[in-house]
């Protein structure tokens, strides 16, 4: 065969025709642009989460040891009640959370019962709520609401 035979001509521009062709598909094509476009929305998501992610983990460990000095401080505080409290001789007085006593109330068991409970007393949850008519409210005309 010779280099200048109409058959290698038509090969090398086949060849030549193909790659154009391809080319000419990646740089114009829409999905493939989409596709581009997708990918690096993508990527700025991921390293907007990583920043987000960066910024609370500092944000919690922030508010972690700002609890940690309350806690600090609330320590100090009951220290400070406990020896004021031992210097004034008052431990009857001293009621904290941490030596596990409550305040003592005086005559819990005199407590009265609430109206609303059925004690006999025509409460709103008694058996005769409502059934009886009292001669006060026979004697007295019930007022009527005000009209608008």
């Amino acid at each position: 065969m010779e280099a200048s035979s109409p058959f290698t001509f038509a090969i090398i521009g086949l060849v030549v025709g193909f790659v154009i062709g391809l080319a000419c598909y990646r740089l114009f094509s829409k999905g493939q642009r989409d596709h581009a476009t997708l990918k690096q929305a993508l990527l700025e998501r991921e390293h907007q989460i990583a920043e987000l992610k960066k910024g609370m983990g500092s944000h919690l460990s922030g508010v972690q040891q700002h609890l940690i000095n309350i806690r600090h401080e609330a320590d100090q505080l009951e220290q400070q009640m406990e020896n004021e409290a031992a210097e004034w001789k008052l431990e009857a007085a001293i009621t904290t959370p941490s030596n596990g006593s409550t305040p003592s109330n005086e005559g819990e068991g005199d407590v009265n019962t609430p109206r609303d409970y059925a004690d006999g007393k025509s409460g709103t949850l008694s058996e005769d709520f409502g059934l009886k008519d009292s001669s006060k409210e026979q004697d007295t005309p019930t007022p009527q609401p005000p009209r608008y």
